[in-house]
């Protein structure tokens, strides 16, 4: 008997996972390599991470998206953080980890920072692109949080090795 792959369950059927597809290849045929960024965005004093939660994409998801051609990591991350949660970075972001996100392309790389130096003005308020977002204790994340998402957090704060796989 094979064990269930938990990401299965995740997975985007119908339009929106046509319409996620269609995003990937356009990525595919403007850049032969696909990069990413990830903030683990970690609120020390109330020991909590950021979430979101996106319109086209079941799951919790750590906030962030792909590197623009001519753009840096760095840059990347500070744009996709304040589109996807309304966060400033105050301070710099430490790389985390590398990870091939094979689940996405055989070309999708994903670099995950961690974020504690950061200013959040005001809550961030649902649009056409995250459906909810927001500060969620670390023993308490939501149901729905993404297996990738938990391996992340397991990573960076229980000092489990990082896996090569996002």
């Amino acid at each position: 008997m094979t064990t269930p792959d938990p990401e299965q369950a995740l997975r985007q059927t119908g339009w929106p996972g046509f319409r996620a597809r269609l995003f990937h290849l356009y990525f595919v045929l403007r850049r032969p390599m696909t990069l990413g960024v990830r903030g683990l965005i970690h609120d020390r004093r109330s020991n909590s991470v950021f979430l979101i939660r996106h319109t086209y994409v079941p799951g919790w998801h750590l906030p962030g998206g792909g590197v623009e051609l001519g753009e840096t990591m760095i840059e990347a991350l500070t744009r996709e953080l304040f589109e996807e949660g309304n966060i400033a970075l105050t301070g710099p972001p430490v790389l985390k980890s590398l990870h091939f996100n094979h689940r996405a392309s055989r070309r999708d790389h994903v670099g995950l920072y961690l974020v504690e130096e950061f200013d959040q003005p005001a809550p961030k308020l649902p649009d056409r692109e995250i459906a909810e977002a927001g500060f969620f204790p670390l023993d308490r994340l939501p149901q729905g949080t993404t297996p990738a998402t938990l391996r992340r957090i397991a990573e960076v704060f229980k000092g489990n090795s990082a896996s090569p796989y996002w």
